[in-house]
């Protein structure tokens, strides 16, 4: 499928994304806005405190000025993130969507980034070869600092980014983050260009780092938290704790992670994707509180799970901005009254976007107040093949 490419003018490229990332904040899968900015923090750290970098208005560098904080605080940093550079041109962004992230565009003045989550038990499973069965879209308003989540529904029949008709988590596995992006843009008519990654056993070390969070757990999810303790400890090679009481309540890592795996309860997979955003919110409460030696802790815990496209020295500059930014709202997609899940053959059970464009629609409406927003031809050309390969499936 011929799909139209951003303009290939390298320098306003630059500068525009340049302009971007001065405001932008960064959201990671299962990880708190707070904790993915520290990552930033190696890049000072592993310079020795350099005084280059962007000056403040004070006329300090911000890479001398955070080595001073942990200086003082004793904390080292000698982890290194897992950082890697996309080409943009490979990621099937279309000309419409790049004229609407311009001036004037509905899409100006937001920053999207792709959060992945992975059930990868070695590194190099970060990078490729693991399905990412979490997906999701962290769209930040650089004005207001909200910032709205969309979970793309694993199972989501789509064009995984080779013209290859599978379900969406599926694009991971086979061409890392790079083919799941280009699936994200080709089918939903986003700007991605930035992720972040997390492994299996990210999760939990964030949490427990953070001292837990508070979830309510009611009488269905009780005993599935349990199940899932028992594999995900014999996974990491820990003990676990039982939950035994519902209600509101302070969770470990391993009892958190457990809840966000739920899928055997009413809604299935829809309410587990439910789920993952409600942890992903405890967390941004949690980190909120906490102060910069317990992050960097938790930081160097997690950072072998953490696999990044982002900027160190952008995320850097945003370290005192941190309180402006919340999660502001968090949906599905594709949406329940658009979508079915019919059983195709090999395939397996799918989520089946009844109509890809009014879906599309929809989450432009959602994300970016584009009312009446007019999908690409190359949605259009998914949409009349995903309608070709489900409709013989439907009852």
């Amino acid at each position: 499928m011929a799909t139209k490419q951003r303009p290939r003018n390298a320098a306003e490229a630059k500068r525009r994304k340049s302009r971007a990332r001065t405001k932008m904040v960064i959201f990671g899968v299962e990880i708190a806005l707070i904790l993915v900015m520290v990552v930033g923090l190696w890049a000072l750290l592993g310079s020795g405190g350099s005084d280059s970098g962007d000056v403040d208005g004070e006329g300090q560098s911000l890479f001398a000025k955070v080595g001073g904080w942990f200086q003082n605080i004793g904390a080292p940093v000698r982890a290194e993130p897992k950082i890697t550079i996309l080409d943009e041109d490979k990621l099937s962004i279309t000309q419409q969507v790049q004229e609407a992230t311009e001036e004037g565009g509905a899409m100006h003045g937001y920053r999207n980034i792709a959060l992945f989550g992975v059930d990868a038990t070695t590194e190099n499973q970060l990078f490729k070869g693991s399905r990412s069965d979490s997906i999701m879209i962290a769209s930040i308003n650089l004005e207001t600092g909200d910032i709205k989540l969309v979970s793309v529904y694993r199972d989501t029949y789509l064009n995984i980014g080779t013209d290859e008709y599978s379900k969406a988590n599926a694009a991971y596995s086979y061409g890392g983050a790079e083919q799941a992006i280009k699936m994200l843009n080709m089918n939903l008519d986003m700007d991605i260009t930035d992720f972040v990654t997390v492994g299996y056993g990210g999760l939990s070390e964030v949490i427990d780092g953070l001292g837990g969070v508070y979830i309510d757990v009611d009488s269905e999810e009780i005993k599935h938290i349990n199940n899932y303790q028992s594999g995900i400890a014999d996974v990491l090679k820990t003990d676990y704790k039982p939950v035994t009481q519902t209600g509101y309540q302070l969770l470990n890592g391993i009892q958190a992670t457990a809840y966000c795996r739920i899928r055997y309860t009413r809604g299935d997979d829809f309410m587990r994707a439910s789920r993952q955003r409600e942890v992903i919110k405890a967390i941004e409460e949690q980190a909120k509180k906490a102060d910069l030696a317990t992050l960097t802790k938790v930081y160097e815990a997690a950072i072998d799970d953490i696999y990044t496209s982002l900027d160190s020295k952008d995320v850097l500059a945003l370290l005192g901005d941190i309180a402006n930014y919340r999660i502001s709202d968090e949906n599905g997609f594709p949406q329940e009254d658009m979508r079915a899940t019919p059983t195709m053959g090999a395939v397996g059970s799918v989520v089946a976007p009844l109509d890809l464009e009014s879906n599309v629609v929809w989450l432009h409406e959602y994300l970016f107040e584009d009312e009446g927003y007019q999908v690409s031809d190359t949605v259009s050309e998914i949409n009349a093949q995903v309608r070709t390969n489900v409709s013989k499936y439907l009852k």
